[in-house]
């Protein structure tokens, strides 16, 4: 695990929490019970704190940062896909930030959303719960269907189990 203290900043992490080598978590990071940080993922908690949920997983490459003033919040049983960037916004619960997709300050994904991969969510725009949100800049394309939200369910809680199987088993060469 790559975790850092920057001058009195200390990341606060769940004990079951699993960070990959080669992440790194800096500063005023608060990762939740069964989260995950993947490998070459950073969160840097440099300027104001930013808040990880139970169960959620920071996928891949993923950036997850903040500005003075602008924390970022993702909720529980969130999914932050591979060089996703997350930069001072606010995720609701059981959402997927799709691959490549950037959040831009103060801006808002309800819970039970998925953005697709390489959206654009442009500064302070917010979009409510069970959206399909697309596109540079991001818009509402439809409402998820309920199968879609089980889904969103299903994606963290495959990350919870991969963690919990990474925690035990890997080793290097």
């Amino acid at each position: 695990m790559t975790c850092y203290h920057l001058g009195d900043a200390t990341p606060d992490i769940a004990a079951d929490v699993y960070v990959a080598p080669g992440a790194h978590v800096i500063g005023r990071v608060s990762l939740g019970e069964r989260a995950s940080v993947w490998f070459g993922a950073v969160l840097r908690g440099d300027n104001d704190p930013i808040r990880v949920g139970a169960e959620s997983n920071i996928q891949d490459g993923a950036m997850i940062h903040a500005d003075p003033g602008v924390p970022t919040t993702i909720g529980r049983g969130v999914t932050i896909g591979h060089h996703a960037i997350v930069h001072g916004a606010t995720v609701g619960d059981h959402s997927l930030i799709g691959m490549g997709a950037t959040l831009l300050n103060r801006c808002v994904i309800g819970a039970n959303c998925i953005v697709g991969a390489n959206a654009l969510v442009t500064e302070g725009k917010c979009f409510p719960d069970g959206s399909l949100i697309v596109g540079s800049p991001a818009r509402v394309l439809r409402p998820l269907t309920e199968v879609e939200i089980a889904g969103l369910r299903l994606s963290a809680a495959t990350y919870v189990a991969n963690a919990a199987r990474y925690a035990r088993a890997l080793t290097p060469l």
